[in-house]
């Protein structure tokens, strides 16, 4: 009989004694959980190799050939599959969700081998960190990290108007960003394409990230050609990043719109540089070629349902507005490019486009739009990136996976399918179908370089002392399912999962253990 199947026999059938030695020997070889038969990837980048991981509560206290093995109380055999930490979404919309009873396992995150999530991303979120932790610091499924929102806490001292603090308004927002920090946010988000962040100067944004410490993580003001343009709102990321002392992320990092293709070289070369100097600066970027926001935000910059109502009020205004969203459809690639997805202006509407829409009411196609932004708005899914630029950023060693997504429930919306598939689909799309990336490129950009970049000591590398936060999956099999039409699939491929060293997948089932944290930046 082989060694593996000796410890195997001893494991499960109890042919030898389950009782410990005495000594030392006993302590080092008692495990609560084993992972046998591993293809170990760590997400350092370096390659795998063979061997067993034993893990004692929530931390991994061993790598290696477990040939001792006397006593456990769980047994997970890997088969040759491919073991990495838990995947990290540095970019998630789960945390409201993540509140509500029937989404708290987060079964779609776990299905694509993530384990933490980053949230309140683009500026939002609430301003008060300490309550929304306790309200999901027991029973749910992923560990979660928080940032403070730039827009929240602007609308919080001065509203949504755009006009500049006072020098007293802005220390209260300095005041409640020291707060956040002091709860354990692990930096400072923005969506300064969003209102009210857009209304901003960079001076404001600097003077928070410096209060905030840790990582500044940008939507920033113009991911095409709308106004500032994509080159230069990265320039501005790379400019807080220098003088807050902290660490940049250009979030969800892309080049939107056929006028913006191909500028991702402009824009790598510029981070090359900044890192070159000492600037540490980062990007994530979901592997999607479509992107998704409201209506309002892609085609009017954010206006109310009021403000185009108004604007809509008189023949000259209307004539300006309208061209102003007929401009900024054609920047999106068009009316045949813009998906609504849900939304109350839009009962009805889910998965047809701009264009279809506007035929089948005769009249143009931002006419359309605005006439579903003032009966209450839509979610869009809108087709406007190149498969170069994609595999351009994702080949940079400083960029990170990440989702831009949330946790829904099946229904009659046609969300973006990256909710429950962005994770697998970069290893089944940009390793195994078009190997833009190594597995070991992929696995890195998922698990040990978001944990450094955003301070998540202990996590995201497969190592003794280690949390064990775990995924188990077939490189050749594991795949995104959702797609543009049929969003709601969940992911497969990823066999077992082990969040804080408790089992909340195996054989490619549900166990129903809700073993995440609340992290606090430390």
């Amino acid at each position: 009989m082989t060694r593996r199947l000796l410890a195997l026999a001893v494991l499960l059938c109890g042919i030898v004694s389950l009782r410990a030695p005495v000594g030392a020997q006993a302590a080092q070889d008692r495990y609560d959980l084993v992972i046998l038969n591993a293809r170990i990837l760590d997400g350092s980048g370096n390659p795998w190799f063979r061997g067993d991981i034993g893990i004692r509560g929530d931390r991994i206290v061993r790598v290696g050939w477990l040939a001792h093995v006397t006593e456990t109380t769980a047994l997970i055999d890997a088969r040759e599959q491919i073991v990495a930490p838990g995947f990290i979404d540095v970019h998630s919309h789960a945390l409201e969700s993540l509140t509500r009873p029937e989404l708290r396992d987060a079964r779609a995150l776990l299905a694509q081998g993530v384990t933490t999530v980053v949230g309140n991303p683009d500026g939002g979120g609430p301003t008060d960190l300490k309550q929304q932790a306790a309200a999901l610091d027991a029973d749910v499924g992923v560990n979660v990290a928080l940032l403070i929102g730039h827009a929240s806490v602007r609308r919080a001292v001065i509203g949504g108007g755009d006009r500049q603090p006072t020098p007293a308004e802005l220390e209260k927002m300095r005041a409640i960003v020291r707060q956040a920090a002091a709860d354990g946010a692990f930096g400072l988000s923005s969506g300064l394409f969003y209102r009210p962040g857009r209304f901003a100067t960079t001076e404001e944004v600097i003077a928070l990230a410096r209060e905030a410490g840790g990582v500044y993580s940008s939507h920033i003001r113009d991911e095409g050609n709308y106004d500032v343009g994509v080159v230069a709102s990265v320039d501005e990321v790379i400019r807080v990043a220098q003088e807050a002392g902290v660490r940049g992320v250009v979030t969800h990092m892309k080049c939107l719109g056929p006028d913006s293709w191909g500028l991702s070289g402009t824009i790598v070369a510029n981070i090359d540089a900044a890192r070159a100097r000492g600037v540490e600066i980062f990007a994530d970027q979901y592997p999607y070629e479509a992107s998704s926001t409201s209506l309002a935000a892609a085609v009017m910059l954010g206006e109310s349902a009021d403000g185009a109502r108004e604007a809509m009020d008189g023949a000259e205004s209307r004539a300006r507005f309208l061209a102003l969203v007929k401009e900024n459809v054609r920047r999106r690639g068009g009316p045949a490019s813009i998906v609504i997805a849900s939304g109350q202006g839009a009962a009805g509407l889910a998965g047809r486009n701009l264009e279809e829409i506007a035929k089948s009411r005769n009249v143009t196609p931002e006419q359309a739009a605005t006439d579903i932004v003032i009966a209450g708005g839509a979610s869009i899914v809108s087709f406007n990136m190149s498969e170069a630029d994609i595999e351009t950023i994702m080949r940079q060693p400083w960029t990170m996976g990440s989702s831009d997504g949330g946790l829904t429930l099946p229904g009659p919306s046609v969300p973006h399918p990256r909710n429950n598939g962005a994770f697998p689909r970069r290893i089944a799309r940009y390793v195994r179908e078009r190997q833009t990336v190594t597995l070991e490129h992929a696995v890195r950009s998922m698990t040990s370089l978001p944990a450094r970049v955003f301070g998540l000591t202990g996590r995201g590398e497969i190592r003794e002392g280690a949390f064990a936060d775990l995924v188990i999956f077939d490189p050749a099999r594991i795949v995104d399912r959702a797609t543009y039409t049929n969003p709601h699939e969940l992911a497969e491929g990823v066999d077992a999962v082990v969040v804080n060293g408790r089992i909340a997948r195996k054989a490619a089932a549900f166990t129903g253990v809700r073993a995440g944290r609340v992290l606090k930046r430390q």
